[in-house]
């Protein structure tokens, strides 16, 4: 049996640096389950890391992609009733891959009316949404959103209402993205009215930032003291420069320091929770690529008013 993995051997353009690699299969550790993987998204934060962002805490080669779903082929007889049975395989090996070895503690089992292209994307930017808007409570609030074309942005707009915010404004940057947030109750504001961002940014209690960048950094000048900025994206590649001291508070969120913390029970509860918030929410349309056909499925994510892309690992090009 071969793997065939999208592996990067050293940073830089993912078209330039990833390669479709095979290799024979090894034989499976004891306390591992073994997923053939069904489809995985292709994320804008997907690409971030292989660029080199977060050189310092990767090890090469690696292995692309944070998450997808699978269906388990082996297991240890302790697990053995997921055998046949889908899988979030996550926080392990890099998903973009036929085949994915993972612990099985942390295999998240998908609900049979859960379809694959939702359980695929379920982790990365649900999970954050879910756990910002536990960490920083937006009842009675005005929200600002930047990136709010993004997936991550949406999942916490259409939340925080659940959650009590008073209103919630995305700051987009594509005019395509702007019926969108209309129809999740979203108050669209082009990045090119960069007064009133300023306007909005001077009245908002909490900001979630998914661009960095000068426009991050004029909101955060902006905000009145006592106001939460939270930066949890670089969407723009730049992070937030400041002159001088905010008057509001800023915070960084890393989905992987909230992980580093959280025991393997409390990550299986919080999937209860997000299976039934992903139930209640249409999903943005996608394209589907066969995973021989990864470059497309990339190019396609490059460009800003692209649909999303999922690499299908049961077809072929």
């Amino acid at each position: 049996m071969h793997r065939h993995a999208l592996t990067y051997r050293t940073f830089g353009n993912p078209l330039e640096t990833l390669n479709m690699e095979t290799a024979e299969v090894p034989e499976l550790s004891a306390n591992k389950l073994r997923v053939s993987m069904l489809c995985a998204p292709v994320n804008p934060s997907d690409l971030i890391p292989i660029h080199g962002a977060y050189s310092h805490r990767i090890a090469l080669p690696a292995v692309a992609g944070y998450e997808g779903v699978g269906r388990v082929m082996e297991a240890p007889q302790a697990y053995a009733s997921l055998i046949g049975k889908r899988v979030l395989p996550l926080r392990g090996e890099g998903t973009w891959q036929t085949l994915v070895d993972c612990d099985p503690a942390l295999a998240v089992p998908v609900p049979d009316d859960i379809p694959d292209a939702v359980a695929a994307r379920a982790y990365i930017n649900p999970l954050a949404a879910l756990t910002m808007l536990e960490m920083w409570p937006v009842r009675g609030k005005r929200v600002l959103l930047t990136g709010a074309g993004s997936n991550c942005a949406e999942y916490l707009g259409t939340w925080a209402y659940q959650h009590g915010a008073r209103e919630v404004i995305g700051v987009y940057r594509s005019e395509s993205r702007a019926a969108r947030l209309e129809q999740l109750g979203i108050r669209p504001l082009s990045l090119q009215d960069t007064s009133q961002i300023t306007h909005v940014a001077r009245v908002s209690d909490v900001v979630f930032d998914a661009l960095g960048g000068p426009v991050a950094s004029n909101i955060l000048q902006s905000m009145a003291p006592g106001a939460m900025f939270i930066a949890y994206g670089l969407l723009t590649g730049q992070a937030v420069q400041l002159d001088g001291k905010p008057r509001a508070h800023y915070r960084r969120f890393h989905l992987r320091d909230s992980l580093a913390r959280m025991p393997a029970d409390t990550w299986q509860h919080q999937f209860l929770a997000i299976w039934k918030l992903l139930s209640q929410l249409e999903m943005p349309n996608y394209r589907v690529f066969a995973w021989q056909d990864w470059q497309r499925a990339v190019e396609a994510v490059l460009q800003p008013q692209s649909q999303k892309s999922l690499l299908d690992f049961t077809r072929l090009a």
